[in-house]
């Protein structure tokens, strides 16, 4: 959009990963919602939206912005010292319609196609009808698109407290692009945790319709290969989440306290041609004869730290090698025999092939996390088993970020970790089967604190 300052919700490469997304390359959280995954629990009136056509999209964008205004107006004076000011107009445009009137910061309405964005200079909120909401609704659920409204009013929540389009140009490595996008993700997460919390009037969501709302979040990742220091990022699904999951869990005035010195971005740019022309993904064999010595040698190194003995699981990678104990999925750790054992084909191929390399490293470290707690004569079953399996595996992949040398992560590895932990519930298996309780997004915030936070987040006693 030339030299317009917005703050969008997806860029021109972001649309395409969605666009690529919904056709099927299938990286996204399985399913499709279901006519009772609707959250607006009281209609709103849409005519203060300009261009609003009153439909069911403009009912739930006017539910949606409604609730999100109220909290701010409660939050805001608490938080900041000072009070609220309504953003001034909303716009929904039917970028189908070649007469349709353009929001303000734009030339015409085909420039909204795709996108949701603020646009300071009018402090004004627009989005498209047509193309972008509706989609979302159907593909992650109405949630979604609670998230990306959420989203854009966090904008107008930084720009308010000075973090401006000029305080960015005179403060660029204080305030990237990616910092006031992570700014924008928490506050949206501060927002969706007093919904879930019941406080919201017209809006209520489900930690089940959370799981796949954050799927719309996700969807506008940055490009796999994205430079952390591009001046249009805003971050991989890690990063993003994690910024989300900061805002529901800690509350707005963290959000404001971001900066590009107080935030580490896990963003990063392909570093070996090689690595970039497989798009950062190994073929399963491979991975396996990569992954299995290093995971090995930190959790011996991890097992001896704390005064035990660690034997080397023996990795057998075939059909019907997870059938050792209990439904631990498509890799699961045998206690009886001291062996890791995964499928060749099946389901884990599936995985692998569909969501990348890392979903099944994932899976594999955390099993490696129920022979560490084996090795330290710690229970393998139960609920506190297999949360601390996922958490080591968390552990495992931090320690892989600060490697100079030897196996290493990939740019989008750590998107396919978020991506396999809200998909399914094996990382948080215990050696008998059964998962932990919690949601997809309680697995990737417990996943995210053993990365940043190390084995002591783990609560391993």
């Amino acid at each position: 959009m030339g030299t317009v300052p917005l703050a969008r919700f997806a860029s021109t490469a972001a649309a395409l990963v969605l666009a690529a997304a919904l056709a099927g390359c299938g990286t996204m959280i399985a399913g499709t919602p279901s006519p009772g995954d609707g959250i607006a629990v009281q209609k709103v009136d849409t005519s203060f939206i300009e261009g609003s056509d009153g439909g069911r999209i403009d009912q739930l964008a006017a539910a949606a912005v409604t609730d999100v205004q109220a909290y701010w107006q409660a939050t805001f004076p608490t938080a900041f010292g000072k009070p609220w000011e309504d953003v001034d107009e909303y716009y929904s445009v039917d970028t189908n319609d070649e007469d349709a009137s353009p929001p303000p910061c734009t030339e015409e309405a085909e420039d909204v196609e795709g996108n949701a964005f603020y646009c300071p200079s009018a402090d004004a909120i627009a989005w498209d009808r047509a193309a972008l909401l509706p989609v979302l609704a159907d593909k992650f659920g109405e949630a979604g698109v609670v998230v990306v409204l959420a989203h854009e009013i966090g904008h107008a929540v930084h720009n308010r407290l000075g973090v401006t389009s000029e305080r960015q140009r005179s403060d660029p490595e204080l305030f990237p692009t990616i910092v006031v996008e992570a700014m924008a993700d928490c506050y949206a997460g501060a927002f969706v945790r007093s919904v879930v919390d019941g406080n919201a009037e017209h809006l209520r969501i489900s930690s089940e319709q959370l799981d796949l709302a954050l799927g719309a979040l996700v969807s506008f990742r940055d490009p796999v290969g994205t430079s952390s220091q591009d001046r249009r990022a805003h971050g991989n699904a890690f990063d993003r989440v994690s910024s989300f999951s900061d805002g529901f869990d800690q509350g707005a005035k963290l959000c404001s306290e971001f900066t590009g010195e107080a935030r580490q971005f896990t963003l990063r740019e392909f570093t070996d041609l090689d690595d970039e022309a497989r798009g950062g993904n190994l073929p399963i064999a491979d991975l396996f004869r990569s992954l299995v010595p290093d995971v090995d040698l930190f959790f011996g190194n991890l097992v001896r730290e704390r005064g035990g003995t660690w034997q080397s699981p023996q990795v057998e990678l075939d059909d019907g090698a997870a059938d050792c104990s209990g439904d631990q999925g498509p890799v699961a750790f045998c206690p009886d025999g001291a062996t890791i054992g995964a499928e060749a084909e099946g389901e884990l191929a599936t995985l692998h092939e569909r969501i990348g390399d890392f979903s099944t490293g994932t899976l594999l470290a955390s099993r490696f996390g129920l022979a560490m707690l084996a090795a330290l004569g710690k229970p393998t079953d139960g609920e506190a088993a297999g949360r601390a399996a996922l958490c080591l595996a968390g552990v495992y992949t931090g320690s892989l970020l600060a490697k100079a040398d030897g196996f290493g992560l990939s740019p989008g590895d750590l998107d396919e970790a978020v991506l396999v932990l809200l998909r399914n519930d094996y990382a948080v298996r215990d050696a008998r089967g059964a998962p932990a309780p919690g949601s997809g997004f309680d697995r990737v915030t417990l996943f995210r604190g053993g990365a940043l936070d190390g084995a002591e987040s783990c609560q391993l006693g």
